[in-house]
């Protein structure tokens, strides 16, 4: 009897710790996804500091050299998009009065038909005016974690700066290797994972490009890079990354191109997700679907957009940190795909 109310006092402090972290993470997401960036940065830059380190670079200038390339790349993504941004949330006034004139002929087609609906049901029910605004406010919400650039790039340099001595911290501070290979585990799941699945991200948003300047869709560089980083987010994020581009076709040119903008991206990711990504991705990351899917909603809903792109690597790093625990690591083999 005394052992059953062990273990049930045992489940439920487990229940009642994971319910507080998880709702002192969302109360502070503004300020954990910022540093939570700069963790990942530090992660997938690591080894171009090993190797400016294996060249004879001291530390600080290596450091120095990773920061200036960081900038750089932002510079060039910020110069790229910045102006399509403002641009697209110009022209949005008139781009969601026309699909909300599409809308209406279309809720007269079903009327001529027999088929009356009520004209507020309708709007709520099919409004694409309202996907293109939401559109434009996350645009302007992924800005809004760019202003945040500076603290993230003076975090990398912290981190960068401890990396050398971090695992020896570590071992020292557990009194064993098991936390050091847990985090060299962890590094080496991210960097395979990140280096793959930009490739493919890549390569979606260049074919995307290919398709919208041939077809002759409006910012084409606008959404080619949003299909680049929502290929980050599992299961959904392509899906996303269509939707802009068809209606945008569908007001701007016509409902045959809006269709076959539809088929290019539906061909794109089905030759990109399911050849291409499985023969470079393989088994790796060892999640199920089921998993894939309930990590993507649960660390959306804890940090937001950032929160998505980042789910897998998350999810990896609890099932990592779950298999070295022999009494959690009955929960890790429930996260695998086998």
């Amino acid at each position: 009897m005394t052992s059953d109310y062990s273990k049930l006092s045992k489940y439920l402090i487990v229940g009642a710790s994971f319910t507080i972290v998880v709702s002192g993470l969302k109360i502070a997401a503004p300020i954990f996804v910022p540093f939570l960036l700069a963790i990942f940065i530090s992660i997938l830059v690591s080894p171009v500091l090993k190797l400016l380190k294996s060249k004879g670079l001291s530390n600080g200038i290596a450091i120095l050299i990773i920061i200036a390339l960081i900038g750089l790349v932002g510079l060039f993504i910020g110069s790229i998009l910045g102006a399509s941004v403002a641009d697209f949330r110009q022209d949005l006034p008139e781009y969601s009065s026309k699909l909300s004139l599409i809308s209406m002929q279309i809720q007269q087609g079903l009327a001529n038909i027999g088929l009356v609906i009520d004209k507020d049901q309708w709007s709520e029910s099919f409004n694409p005016s309202i996907l293109l605004a939401a559109v434009g406010s996350s645009l302007t919400s992924f800005g809004g974690v760019l202003t945040n650039s500076f603290l993230i790039l003076l975090t990398v340099v912290f981190i960068l700066t401890e990396n050398i001595t971090f695992s020896e911290k570590l071992k020292n501070a557990t009194g064993n290797k098991d936390g050091q290979l847990w985090l060299e585990n962890f590094a080496t799941s991210v960097h395979s994972y990140i280096a793959i699945k930009g490739f493919v991200s890549l390569l979606t948003g260049f074919l995307v490009f290919v398709l919208l300047k041939l077809i002759g869709v409006e910012y084409a560089v606008l959404w080619s890079v949003t299909a680049v980083l929502l290929n980050f987010i599992p299961t959904v994020g392509s899906i996303i990354a269509a939707v802009p581009p068809v209606l945008l076709s569908l007001v701007q040119l016509s409902v045959a191109d809006s269709i076959f903008v539809l088929l290019g991206y539906l061909v794109i990711n089905l030759f990109v997700g399911n050849y291409i990504e499985p023969r470079w991705m393989g088994k790796g990351l060892n999640l199920s679907p089921f998993v894939v899917f309930v990590s993507l909603v649960f660390w959306g809903w804890i940090l937001g957009p950032v929160g998505m792109l980042l789910s897998i690597p998350l999810t990896i790093l609890v099932k990592i940190g779950l298999e070295t625990q022999e009494e959690t690591k009955w929960i890790a083999v429930l996260l695998g795909d086998k």
